[in-house]
């Protein structure tokens, strides 16, 4: 095999990959041994008969086809690494004028996009303004309110329901004289203001008391999931049996030795201002990280190819695809609930999508400029941290490692080192 570069500009390369007689008769000879037991020919059993005669039954070029995929398999990969090539998209074929024939070579002409070679210059000393988030006794005290709301009891009360009060409900949906399906509940809890249910039906709750009979007169939005009431009227016939409101536990040291490890107030809220520090450092610090290879982007030119940022952002809406079916919900389903087509939630993900890219390129050339690589020592760190993140042993995780994986841990913990190696070397006034 001979490989020769014609051309390569605009992030386009051409090039040439040229096989002899003998790689592609041995590669022939490869996919008739594969093969020749799906063949039927008279009078020899099958699988047995020589590939002269099953060529002169089925056609000579019976096997170029598997043949020159098998050629083209280590080929391709061995020009790449040959020319120094970083393709981004599949390749596109161009064979010869000449028909290819046994006993003789041939060549094809190979064009395919490429990664845009970046040059990064003055990516040390990029200013910044340094980034600070400091907590306040307001930050704690916030803290401390959430706390008590999520401690908090339902006290049934006798006295009309409020916004943010509990009410404990039967409910019948009509429309028109008709009941439908999926409208009828019994002993529901609904919290007044919470959003739960359709526009305009928990409001009509407000000033009802246990016992009454309220009539809630509602319209399905338009894009409702259930096509049969989109858009309708309906009214939902509604019993109501308690009103619960949300009582809230007193800030003291018996809510602390509830909550916490801590017997008094006092040290549960240090430990709250510390795990909120903790947080808003971590904040900053991620902050600043962005800002600095933000500036570096925008004072970097990037000739990218298109079919980057297309990849990226498909493979960002896979990503979100799967999250959903992680909540039992469907792509199609999710964009019709919005009243949208996916290509538009793909294109909503376009320019976090070329964002990435952007700084993908630009990680990536500092990492070669400066030598930056994952040490052993730093990818058995991260394995660690991420046995400890999913409680498991090193070793089971490592187990359930691929190469792919593993990979994929590498560049992690570079990339992670050539941000640091930027913000180190930034000037951070």
């Amino acid at each position: 095999m001979n490989f020769t570069l014609i051309s390569k500009e605009k992030n386009e390369a051409k090039f040439t990959m040229a096989f002899a007689a003998e790689d592609f008769d041995k590669s022939l000879n490869a996919a008739y041994q594969a093969n020749k037991s799906k063949f039927a020919v008279d009078g020899f059993r099958k699988g047995k008969a020589p590939r002269s005669i099953i060529e002169a039954k089925y056609g000579a070029d019976v096997f170029f086809e598997e043949a020159i995929d098998h050629l083209f398999k280590d080929a391709y990969p061995a020009a790449l690494t040959e020319l120094a090539l970083t393709p981004v998209d599949q390749p596109s074929v161009a064979f010869g004028e000449e028909p290819l024939e046994k006993g003789k070579g041939f060549t094809v002409t190979i064009t395919v996009t490429c990664a845009p070679e970046v040059e990064v210059k003055d990516y040390k000393g990029i200013k910044v303004d340094k980034i600070e988030h400091p907590v306040t006794e307001e930050d704690v005290q916030k803290e401390l309110e959430a706390v008590q709301k999520r401690n908090a009891r339902l006290a049934v009360v006798e006295r009309e329901a409020k916004d943010g009060d509990t009410v404990i409900l039967d409910y019948a949906g009509f429309v028109g004289e008709e009941q439908f399906a999926g409208g009828t509940a019994e002993n529901q809890s609904l919290k007044l203001g919470s959003g739960t249910f359709i526009p305009g039906f928990e409001e009509q709750l407000i000033g009802a008391k246990a016992g009454s009979d309220v009539d809630v007169k509602v319209t399905f939005p338009e894009e409702y999931h259930a096509a049969e009431l989109a858009g309708k009227e309906a009214v939902f016939k509604c019993k109501v049996h308690e009103v619960k409101e949300e009582q809230l536990p007193e800030l003291n040291d018996d809510l602390a030795v509830d909550v916490s490890d801590f017997d008094t107030l006092e040290e549960y809220k240090n430990d709250i201002r510390t795990k909120l520090e903790a947080s808003a450092a971590d904040a900053a610090k991620y902050e600043t990280e962005n800002a600095v290879l933000t500036k570096l982007c925008e004072a970097t030119e990037l000739d990218i190819p298109e079919v980057m940022f297309e990849d990226e952002a498909e493979s960002m809406l896979r990503e979100f695809e799967m999250q959903l079916q992680q909540q039992g919900l469907g792509l199609d389903m999710y964009a019709k609930y919005l009243g949208k087509e996916i290509k538009d939630i793909k294109a909503e993900l376009r320019p976090e999508a070329e964002k990435r890219v952007k700084n993908r390129l630009v990680i990536d050339a500092v990492s070669k400029a400066e030598d930056i690589k994952a040490t052993e020592e730093d990818v058995e760190k991260q394995i660690q941290q991420m046995a400890e993140m999913y409680k498991m042993e090193v070793e089971e995780l490592k187990k359930m490692m691929n190469l792919e994986v593993y990979s994929a841990i590498m560049q992690d913990v570079r990339t992670k080192k050539t941000i640091e190696f930027l913000v180190e070397n930034a000037e951070i006034k």
